[in-house]
Formats: structure tokens, sequence, C-alpha cells
């Protein structure tokens, strides 16, 4: 699981800014560091807008963080659940994909009733 600890602005930014022409299909591919710094931060941002233990959000191989409140989830596979690739979770993140088009476009696998995360996003703008 990603840190919970606090996300600092201008970090998250900076991380964020590195990958803005790849993720606007208008540069290379990012190095594997910069992809990891920009997952790990924008995950821990929502976790930090939501903060909470019902939804467990996926981004592998980077990172997983648990938000949004509820119900406390302690043992086995949470029953709230979304899991996707970096590319498609960045472009959440930032508001370069809309939530239900990630959904419809079968980008972004979300399971259980509180596993919606279109309030929350997006985390940063670009």
């Amino acid at each position: 699981m990603a840190s919970s600890r606090s996300v600092d602005p201008a970090q998250l930014r900076a991380a964020v800014l590195a990958v803005s022409d790849w993720l606007r299909g208008a540069g290379p591919d990012p190095a594997r560091t910069e992809l990891a710094a920009a997952v790990r931060a924008t995950l821990r941002t929502l976790a930090q807008d939501a903060p909470g233990h019902t939804v467990e959000v996926r981004v592998p191989p980077y990172a997983a963080v648990q938000c949004i409140e509820g119900p406390r989830h302690t043992r086995g596979t949470p029953p709230n659940v979304v899991e996707t690739d970096p590319r498609t979770w960045l472009e959440l993140a930032t508001g370069l994909l809309d939530w239900d088009d990630a959904l419809g476009a079968a980008r972004v696998s979300a399971s259980g009733s509180r596993a919606d995360l279109s309030h929350w996003l997006p985390v940063v703008r670009i």
C-alpha cells in the first residue's frame, strides 16, 4: 500500500507534469521512476482527499491505497475494489478521461457498491 502521508502539492504537480506529454499522446514513454512517482503521488492525493478504508484502489505494479469513508475492510479481498493500469489511472486523476467513459470502455474494473470514484476525480489538472 502507498503511504498515507501528506502530499506536497508542488511535488504532485511536478510528478504529473513529468508524464503529461505522454498522457496527451505527444511525448515518449516516461521512465519507470517518473511513472511510478506520478501514480503514487496521485493515489496518495486521492487517499488524502477521500479518507477512509472502504474502497481499495489498485494501480499495479506501482501502488494501492484505501480510501472513502464507510465500513472498514480488514481481511481478504475487499468488497469494493477499483483496479486499472497506470496510464488509465493518470488520465482519470488528471481529468483527461471521464470515469464513466473509462468504465464503459472497460479500462477500469470497479466492483462493489461504493467503488465509484467519479466524485473524487480529478485529483489534479494539467
